[in-house]
């Protein structure tokens, strides 16, 4: 049994002294070396932590950070003009939604210029008495072709509708959206008139027709029958010239010297009686 063991020990022994020592001594080195590393990483890591922990860094720290964030002042400047750019336009978009009529004030003006001109045409209808006719162009309401059959029959105008063949005078009638409480555009389309303030293209010179002389109790037909009274009281006739007579009135022309004149009367005022009566 002793010799047993002294073997055992012996072959213990024998395999400790064959292992290499280069071996031992690398793991050695490798275990200090890892040591050494990780205390090392954890001298610098706890010197870094020491270091960004002082007040005088974490002052600076504290100070970049406030150089990089504007300040109240610059914040408000800044949004200010952030408003003048995108804003700009939209202070005269608001200028402008302010002018204009608002959708409801739109919608009822519409309503009441409707209403106004369905009874109108239904009364003219109902009259029979073959002073006007009307006719819807293009059955557009507010856009009227009216047909004046009679003029005073003592008059030089009557006579030459009679010499001509001429069974009407035919004007054109358009009304505003804010019809009743602005007046129409009218102007005559044939036969070519001379005098009875009949002007160039068609334009008729009667102060109820602007706006100064307008109200909103005016009826078509009353509008029509003012305006057959100024036709002889103004000695207008149908113009026979060769060449003249052919050519048609324009509404362009028309409207122009209707602005000229209105500008014209609002600066010198409306003779009544008309000049050309004494």
């Amino acid at each position: 049994m002793a010799t047993l063991l002294r073997k055992i020990g012996l072959i213990r022994l024998h395999d400790r002294d064959t292992e290499d020592p280069k071996h031992h001594q690398g793991s050695l080195k490798g275990s200090k070396g890892n040591q050494k590393n990780n205390a090392n990483k954890h001298c610098q890591t706890s010197s870094e932590s020491n270091i960004l922990s002082t007040p005088e860094i974490k002052a600076r720290k504290l100070d970049q950070q406030g150089k990089d964030k504007p300040s109240g002042k610059d914040k408000q400047g800044k949004e200010a003009k952030e408003k003048q750019q995108t804003g700009g336009g939209g202070s005269k978009a608001t200028s402008a939604s302010s002018t204009a009529p608002p959708a409801p004030h739109r919608q009822h003006c519409t309503q009441v210029r409707t209403r106004r001109l369905m009874k109108e045409l239904q009364e003219i209808r109902r009259l029979g008495d073959n002073f006007i006719t009307v006719e819807l162009v293009e059955d557009n309401l507010y856009d009227w072709n009216v047909k004046l059959h009679q003029v005073d029959k003592d008059s030089a105008l009557w006579q030459d509708m009679k010499e001509t063949s001429t069974e009407f005078i035919l004007l054109n009638v358009t009304f505003p959206d804010n019809f009743p409480f602005s007046p129409p555009f009218m102007r005559v389309l044939t036969p070519r008139l001379e005098n009875g303030y009949v002007l160039d293209g068609g334009a008729i010179c009667m102060e109820l027709l602007t706006p100064r002389g307008w109200s909103s109790a005016y009826t078509v037909e009353a509008v029509m029958r003012q305006f057959a009274a100024s036709l002889v009281k103004g000695q207008g006739r149908i113009c026979r010239k060769s060449g003249k007579s052919k050519k048609a009135f324009s509404r362009k022309e028309a409207e122009a010297t209707f602005k000229s004149l209105v500008k014209t009367h609002e600066k010198y005022g409306w003779v009544s009686p008309p000049v050309s009566d004494g």
